[in-house]
């Protein structure tokens, strides 16, 4: 009879903070696109968000180097990626974001059937967005002109509720594009965002034995494991129901394996077994929406006592930037900058050490040091709300 092996919260979030570089800075030289890829893409709806969460990981990053990532070696590549949130993705590694991304069931549509596309238009609209972007950075009022054009004047129908205002119906589906691998983000023009679309045709895709799906459930296992099919299926915004079958299906082909987490059942890939012997040390500063609170789960146990209330919103995460201590989240903090100088203000919600406050003053130190900035550290409530 097999032994199932049982792990700890602490042995869960110290793995977890090895393999994402936050108990230790990934070593100076490490390539910016493999620090993003060890936390299957960072959050990039705000950039600078996106830069701190790569530059906290890694010793002499900047803002300019993941820049630089993005738009001279093209390392990186900033697209739709889980959820359908705009991320930082290694190029090496669309074949498999978008070959995996495209085989999440589609949840119902949030729009009346008057306003959404049917399934033949939206595959219209997919294709026609590849078409004008090959080989070209269009802003958004052109592409849309260019999707209008291709399709008809039903997708330039504007239907479709978005920030009090009325979109064109063809956006529905940008972030189908984006997992379709016809759309990506380019340099921006002046204060306007182009799109472009990736440059990666013809790549191995690399999915490995039983294709991406299994190889993508790996992926985050090993970053974010052990983990439960409703969590993997909360992280990617997909059905609960099909997860539990895709986990189920793996299992039988010996692909993950079941352990007991905190003595509940959740699974790891296969032989993946070997956990740190103590917690998580040390004090790190994470930005909104940063990919270790977001897809780290159980919530209750990443976000103890009074965590909880004050750096959740309503039970989601990555509304707050938040503080670390040993693994956990114990404080939210807040930036704001002016001219070349960034003011720090920091929220513990638990008494610090005095090694714990030395770290944070090297921790506020290194958002300085990213953001090409000169830091400076105020210890104090937190005032603005989420999203400042």
């Amino acid at each position: 009879m097999t032994t199932i092996v049982s792990i700890t919260w602490d042995a869960a979030s110290a793995r977890r903070a090895e393999r994402q570089f936050l108990a230790r800075p990934a070593g100076t030289g490490t390539p910016v696109a493999e620090v993003a890829g060890a936390m299957l893409g960072a959050h990039a709806q705000v950039l600078s968000a996106a830069e701190l969460s790569v530059g906290m990981r890694a010793d002499g990053v900047t803002r300019a180097d993941v820049r630089s990532a993005l738009w001279d070696d093209r390392s990186l590549v900033k697209t739709y990626g889980p959820r359908g949130t705009v991320h930082l993705l290694p190029a090496r590694e669309l074949p498999l974001f978008c070959a995996a991304l495209t085989a999440v069931p589609a949840g119902p549509s949030p729009f009346p059937p008057d306003v959404r596309l049917t399934e033949e238009q939206a595959a219209q609209v997919v294709t026609a967005i590849g078409e004008a972007l090959d080989g070209r950075f269009l802003t958004l009022d052109e592409l849309s002109e260019e999707v209008v054009a291709r399709t008809g004047s039903w997708a330039g129908d504007r239907v479709m509720p978005a920030f009090q205002d009325l979109w064109p119906r063809w956006r529905q589906v940008m972030h189908r594009a984006g997992w379709a691998g016809t759309l990506c983000f380019g340099p921006d023009r002046g204060r306007k965002a182009t799109y472009t679309r990736p440059a990666w045709r013809g790549r191995e895709a690399g999915h490995g034995e039983g294709g991406a799906m299994p190889a993508f459930v790996d992926r985050y296992l090993h970053a974010y494991g052990p983990a439960t099919p409703a969590q993997f299926a909360r992280w990617l915004a997909a059905p609960p129901g099909w997860a539990t079958a895709l986990f189920g299906e793996l299992a039988a082909a010996g692909r993950i394996e079941e352990v007991r987490f905190e003595g509940a059942p959740a699974w790891v890939v296969a032989g993946d077994t070997d956990f740190p012997d103590g917690p998580a040390r040390g004090v790190r500063l994470l930005p909104y929406f940063d990919a270790y609170v977001v897809a780290g789960q159980p919530r209750e146990r990443l976000f103890p006592g009074t965590a909880y209330q004050r750096a959740l919103g309503r039970g989601q995460a990555g509304n707050y930037p938040v503080l670390l201590v040993d693994g956990v989240v114990a404080g939210v903090w807040h930036q704001r900058r002016r001219g070349r100088r960034t003011t720090v203000t920091v929220e513990p919600l638990v008494p610090l050490t005095a090694r714990q406050e030395r770290e944070l003053g090297e921790q506020v130190e290194r958002v300085g040091e990213v953001l090409e900035a000169t830091p400076e550290l105020v210890v104090g409530e937190v005032t603005v709300g989420p999203h400042a």
